[in-house]
């Protein structure tokens, strides 16, 4: 990785001046000669006639939404800024969930204000890091300047592909400050813009904002949908990938598998939606197994949790628990079919009108019955589920709002979520499961060390719902055929 020159590099660091160097200030140890030629002889690269971005009309509407909910205040909702990793350098940047839900764009620094325009109604401006300067050598000597990281869009081909007016973020935080009248912030993001409101806003009012904005995610449009069957469209070629695979990571490590999902994401897709979980063999009784650092064995199972993320931000969610040899035990198969059975109530559970909790409640309850068959347990069903015993194998609830945040709609009320009601545009996780750790003395040895989960992306539609994940298998029987299928 190329070092960067910069003016910030320490005295000691930089090269000795000559006369002329000392006397340029503009560029610390840049000859005049360097610098004059570094502003000079560049083409012009401006884009023009570009088209909006495929959400454009739908931010438009979001936004509008927006200030019909908080007439005559100004709104201010940052992207956020770029964090560091290691010394100088920087994780990947992922904009806020509520700047890119309500702009599309996705650039580091920028920052959403809609200001009222009176009682009712708003005017919505992007403030953005234009085009690197190159006549203060910016472009080539700051480590984010265009030269090291790459072009950005200029203010004016923003406003064409957002269809928001885009102004120098640079000038936002002094204009903030001197601002007058009622002010909300969406918090946790951009420590600048939030120290030029201090005296401006208040921790009540800016969660309100922020709430607003996680509902407000809880039904998609047709574009939101769209790209939700795309990275689930993405993620079911990710799983495909991995089952032919399986050799190679049975020669390695659970990283194989990682990194073969990890390819799909980054060809296909902006990034995995949140960190794969490859956990194979005892690993999968981990529910956030992450490290996957472990053996891949034949004769254990590989539960795969993972969803490709795409360039809207959209991700899927989806879990499969795979024979890493093609084909289940009979305890495995066991344990599988009743997860499956469990899945299979939860998601008739899902249509417009049920609760939210319905699907959660009509799984638990399949699994409590088939801890009690097994004898795990002492029923009947009924007084396990009220005493919530099953939850020492069960652990987990059954599934979450998903979107452009894997646990999308976190910030919302308990009312609007987990105790409201479902509607057509939703789309949630069916997920359950029943894992027996490996040092689990109440249950028989052979079901030790085995972790089951199936899990799908539901859309609730008009007539019921429809499972966007349905091209992947899910019985015991068609799990096996696909694999064997793949495998040739």
């Amino acid at each position: 990785m190329a070092d960067e020159l910069t003016p910030e590099t320490p005295e000691e660091e930089q090269p000795k001046k000559t006369h002329k160097q000392r006397k340029n200030g503009l560029y610390p140890g840049v000859s005049e000669e360097l610098a004059e030629s570094m502003r000079t002889g560049w083409a012009d690269t401006e884009l023009h006639g570009l088209e909006p971005i495929a959400q454009a009309a739908h931010t438009a509407v979001r936004r509008a939404a927006l200030s019909a909910r908080f007439p005559g205040e100004r709104l201010v909702v940052p992207a956020g800024r770029l964090k560091t990793r290691s010394n100088d350098t920087e994780y990947p940047f992922r904009a806020s969930t509520e700047y890119a839900y309500l702009t599309g764009d996705q650039t580091e620094n920028g920052v959403l204000v809609l200001e009222p325009t009176g009682q009712s109604g708003h005017k919505a401006t992007v403030y953005l890091l234009p085009r690197s300067n190159r006549e203060n050598g910016e472009f080539w000597l700051s480590g984010q300047g265009e030269l090291w990281v790459g072009r950005r869009h200029s203010l004016t081909e923003a406003e064409q592909l957002l269809g928001i007016p885009a102004k120098d973020v640079r000038e936002l935080a002094e204009a903030l400050t001197d601002a007058e009248g009622p002010v909300r912030v969406v918090r946790g993001h951009d420590t600048l813009i939030e120290s030029a409101l201090t005296d401006k806003v208040t921790k009540e009012r800016d969660e309100e904002l922020r709430v607003y904005l996680s509902e407000a995610r809880a039904v998609k449009d047709e574009f939101e949908i769209g790209e939700l069957q795309k990275a689930v469209d993405s993620t079911v070629r990710g799983f495909e990938d991995v089952v032919k695979v399986l050799d190679k990571a049975e020669a390695t490590s659970e990283r194989y598998i990682e990194g073969t999902f990890f390819l799909r994401a980054r060809v296909e897709g902006n990034d995995v939606g949140y960190g794969s979980i490859c956990a194979a063999g005892p690993h999968a009784c981990t529910l956030h197994w992450v490290r996957n650092d472990g053996d891949v064995r034949s004769g254990d199972l590989l539960l795969l949790d993972a969803g490709v993320e795409t360039h809207s931000l959209y991700t899927a969610d989806v879990t499969r628990t795979l024979p890493v040899n093609g084909t289940y035990t009979d305890i495995q198969r066991k344990i599988y079919d009743a997860v499956h059975a469990a899945q299979e109530a939860g998601i008739a559970a899902v249509k417009p009108g049920a609760k939210f909790r319905d699907f959660h409640d009509a799984s638990q309850h399949v699994l409590a019955e088939k801890l009690v068959e097994w004898g795990l347990l002492e029923g009947p069903v009924e007084r396990v589920l009220e005493l919530g015993l099953q939850r020492r194998w069960t652990l987990h609830g059954t599934g979450h709002m998903l979107g452009m945040d894997v646990h999308d709609c976190a910030a919302a009320r308990t009312e609007a979520y987990v105790d409201g009601t479902l509607e057509p545009g939703m789309c949630l996780t069916v997920e359950p499961g029943l894992y027996f750790q490996a040092d689990d003395l109440t249950v028989p040895e052979e079901y030790r060390g085995i972790g089951v989960r199936i899990e799908d992306d539901i859309l609730v539609t008009e007539e019921g719902n429809r499972n966007l994940s349905a091209a992947l298998p899910r019985t015991s029987e068609d799990v096996e055929a696909w694999m064997a299928r793949l495998k040739g």
